[in-house]
């Protein structure tokens, strides 16, 4: 449920002779307005329910912002939800366990919003049988929305519009509070799922050590992904440069950089090659990501006993609680979930983090691990993510 900042300079040694300051003034470099116009004003159409509850939907978080959830509203009263077989990760989430986290969040929200017009949604996942190995084109739910005076309202929905993943650096120094953190707590309360967090503001020594053994996980898992070619090319493919591209897609990883987004225009940046892994551009994305997880105060994780299916889309409904709750109390969060992929060449770090977070294979599956702390003082919120629209998620 994540989406990355990518390459500093295409190859490693190609230089532009105008400074990042010069051409932050052109235009075309910045997320434009209409790539995020879906977290304006969802609530635009409102002649129907169930366009209504899923223009909210959409704000969901998944993985590298792939959006892959179809909609399905011919038949009168039923929503059916399918995955765009096209917009899955088959080389980092082989099983598609990730992707059904996303449907899970994208289920929750729905949930949500339907409540929040007096109606309930009586959810069937998998009404044509669950995915094997591989997720396919079968539908993933059925939602009927069922009017209801009496289902409560939650009082997480005020957050969805303001929630955030937010991958810059947090406040290193302020570990999370009791209050915070029973909120938390209280957001997957009831839920099957096992939520743990490390990193408390009176945290103890054993406790401030499982954070530091986390980030050394988390770096190594991220090295191996962006030097490991297979798996670097899936997020290669689905970058965006600058505001057209942005634009066009809505989805995937945005480039605003200008010195990226005026390389990338000259022809400098090539999506289809591997970057080599001692290349200027790998190393600088490997310290930037260490740089940003060493100011990581704390992290957040869900364990299931099992992997089912329905868990992984249970998994995805409590994560998108917690961070609602999270931004509720003030907290930022990004996933960091490169050591719970299951591509071989992390599998040492696969298992290391379960055993580390008292989760040990098979029997259980830490579904997520997300970083979680403070923005810095007088840090501004980061903006939306693109999204496609609600147009774009509908079977014609």
């Amino acid at each position: 449920m994540e989406r990355r900042g990518f390459i500093r300079i295409a190859g490693g040694g190609v230089v532009l002779a105008a400074s990042t300051s010069m051409l932050a003034g052109c235009a075309g470099f910045a997320v434009p307005p209409s790539a995020t116009a879906a977290w304006n004003s969802p609530a635009a159409d409102s002649s129907d329910l169930r366009r209504w509850a899923l223009s909210h939907a959409i704000l969901a978080p998944n993985p590298h912002n792939k959006q892959p959830s179809l909609a399905d509203l011919r038949v009168p009263g039923e929503i059916t939800l399918r995955l765009d077989e096209e917009r899955l990760l088959p080389v980092t989430d082989p099983y598609g366990r990730q992707i059904l986290m996303g449907a899970g969040a994208f289920l929750e929200l729905l949930t949500m919003a339907a409540a929040e017009r007096g109606h309930r949604a009586v959810i069937t996942l998998f009404p044509e049988g669950e995915p094997s190995t591989r997720l396919d084109a079968r539908p993933f739910a059925r939602v009927r929305l069922v009017s209801d005076g009496g289902v409560p309202r939650d009082p997480l929905f005020a957050q969805v519009l303001k929630r955030r993943t937010d991958r810059r650096a947090y406040d290193p120094a302020r570990g999370i509070a009791p209050a915070d953190l029973a909120q938390l707590n209280a957001s997957v309360a009831g839920l099957p799922i096992g939520f743990g967090l490390a990193g408390r503001a009176d945290a103890p020594p054993a406790e401030k050590a499982q954070v530091e053994a986390i980030r050394t996980i988390a770096k190594e898992a991220w090295r191996i992904e962006l030097t490991t070619e297979a798996p670097m090319m899936e997020s290669m493919r689905v970058l965006r440069f600058g505001s057209a591209e942005i634009d066009q897609h809505r989805d995937g990883i945005a480039i605003t950089n200008p010195m990226l987004v005026i390389l990338a225009r000259l022809g400098f940046v090539d999506r289809t090659a591997f970057p080599a892994p001692d290349s200027r551009a790998t190393l600088g994305q490997i310290k930037d990501f260490n740089a940003v997880t060493d100011a990581t105060p704390a992290y957040l994780w869900m364990v299931t006993e099992g992997n089912t299916r329905g868990q992984q889309i249970l998994a995805g409904r409590a994560y998108a609680r917690v961070n609602l709750a999270g931004t509720a109390q003030g907290l930022v969060m990004h996933p960091n979930q490169q050591a719970l992929q299951e591509f071989p060449e992390v599998a040492r770090q696969y298992e290391a983090i379960h055993s580390l977070l008292g989760a040990p294979t098979p029997r259980y599956t830490v579904q997520m691990l997300a970083r979680v702390g403070y923005l810095p003082a007088n840090t501004a919120a980061a903006p939306p993510a693109p999204r496609r629209g609600l147009d774009r998620h509908l079977v014609a």
